[in-house]
């Protein structure tokens, strides 16, 4: 089994990292928080290190999942001269595939190779290792990469070059950003003509309008008033912006895309810093001067 450092054991990286110690790797964990390392190590296993750095030495993989592709090149700076050659770095980050390819090309020289490989599911499925894996990278590093992924992760797809799997997220994202906001929207006309929202939910579930937000989101996290989903507001605007940065170096118009950015965008400056990303629907309550209803799902 490998030794891997793990850099970044936030809401997903934790049940990622607990789950490669599952499988029987030696895990080396680290964190900007020290608490937080220890308690890992006190109550899932492993060991911790103080950096990143020290994390990486001697390892055979470094994986990677932290806010954006900003703390990543940090990471790339700090492990560079710790990491083996012919070592991977395999960023799960949901990052800026052209960064991303800076980071490579920087690597490559040291003999390390890198793979970008984001994830969906969201924290449920960390806990449960069935991630889904959109991979970007050379089949030759996937190949190496694939034992430590489906540790994590149920679905590997590969997606093409670097930086194709964080592409791919990005506009997974968009999809679902989309279907969320018109499926709230469609809610709250029905609850002013006098449907009941939680029955529309079910009705969308069982006909075309179900999407992943109707099943996953709704009942869960809105009608529920929870807003707890584990995935914050800040990150989904920064895949949103990733996604027009991919089309606008494509030349694709955007048109859509664009205001389904700037209508999150527009809820994360009102709701203010840590809220949820389901708590996106609060903007269109706001607009529509209602709130939804449905008990607790």
């Amino acid at each position: 089994m490998a030794r891997i450092a793990f850099a970044g054991i936030g809401n997903m990286g934790w049940p990622m990292a607990a789950n490669l110690i599952k499988a029987g790797h030696d895990v080396v964990v680290s964190d900007l928080s020290a608490e937080r390392v220890a308690r890992f190590v006190s109550e899932v296993g492993g060991s911790g290190a103080a950096s990143a750095a020290e994390a990486a030495s001697g390892a055979d993989a470094l994986v990677t999942i932290l806010p954006t592709s900003r703390e990543v090149a940090v990471v790339a700076t700090q492990v560079a001269d710790f990491l083996p050659n012919g070592a991977l770095f395999i960023d799960m980050t949901s990052g800026n595939p052209t960064r991303t390819r800076e980071i490579a090309e920087s690597l490559a020289p040291r003999g390390i190779r890198m793979v970008d490989c984001p994830v969906s599911g969201g924290v449920p499925r960390a806990k449960t290792g069935e991630l889904a894996i959109m991979a970007g990278g050379s089949d030759t590093d996937l190949d190496a990469a694939e034992p430590i992924l489906r540790a994590m992760g149920t679905s590997i797809h590969r997606c093409g070059a670097i930086g194709a799997g964080q592409a791919m997220k990005a506009l997974n994202n968009l999809v679902s950003a989309g279907g969320f906001l018109i499926g709230i929207e469609a809610l709250l006309i029905g609850q002013k003509f006098g449907l009941e929202p939680g029955l529309m939910v079910d009705v969308l579930n069982a006909s075309t309008g179900m999407n992943n937000s109707t099943q996953k989101k709704f009942r869960q996290f809105v009608l529920s008033r929870r807003f707890d989903s584990g995935f914050g507001l800040d990150l989904m605007v920064k895949d949103l912006s990733i996604a027009l940065e991919v089309g606008k170096e494509a030349g694709v118009p955007t048109p859509l895309s664009a205001l389904t950015r700037e209508m999150w965008a527009a809820a994360a400056k009102s709701l203010g810093a840590g809220e949820d990303h389901t708590a996106v629907a609060k903007l269109s309550e706001n607009l529509s001067g209602q709130v939804l209803t449905g008990g607790n799902g």
